[in-house]
C-alpha cells in the first residue's frame, strides 16, 4: 500500500470549506448588470443576461473581440474544482461558448460598472 499525499487545494472538503471572498456569484445580480472584470492578461466586460442560469454576454482578449453569448460556468483553479457561476479574485473564469469551454488567467479585480435596468 502506497502513501499518496493529495495537496490539500485538492481536497473536495477544503474546496466547500473556503470563505468565498472577493468575488461574487452571477446569481445574485441583477439582469443586464455589467461586471469589468481584469485578469492577468485582459479584461473582460461582463453584462449578466439570465442570473439563475449564468447566461452572459461577454467581451474582451483575444477570444471575445467583439460581444459573444456564452455561458460563465464559474471559478476554478484552472480546471480543477468549479465553484458554479462564480468570479472570485485569485481564481480562473470558465466561460462556456459554442465553440467550447475557455479558461481565463485568474482574476485581479472585479467592478460592477452599470445597471442598464435601474440607471442612476
Amino acid at each position: 500500500m502506497s502513501d499518496t499525499h493529495c495537496p490539500i487545494i485538492a481536497n473536495l472538503e477544503t474546496w466547500a470549506d473556503l470563505e468565498w471572498r472577493d468575488g461574487l456569484q452571477v446569481g445574485d445580480l441583477d439582469p443586464l448588470e455589467t461586471l469589468e472584470v481584469q485578469t492577468r492578461n485582459t479584461t473582460y466586460e461582463i453584462t449578466i443576461m439570465d442570473p439563475p442560469s449564468g447566461d452572459i454576454l461577454v467581451r474582451g482578449g483575444r477570444f471575445f473581440p467583439v460581444y459573444t453569448r456564452a455561458h460563465l460556468s464559474g471559478a476554478s483553479l484552472a480546471g480543477s474544482f468549479l465553484k458554479v457561476h462564480g468570479i472570485y479574485v485569485g481564481f480562473s473564469i470558465e466561460f462556456h461558448t459554442e465553440d467550447g469551454p475557455i479558461v481565463t488567467t485568474r482574476v485581479r479585480q472585479i467592478t460592477v460598472v452599470r445597471n442598464s435596468a435601474h440607471p442612476s
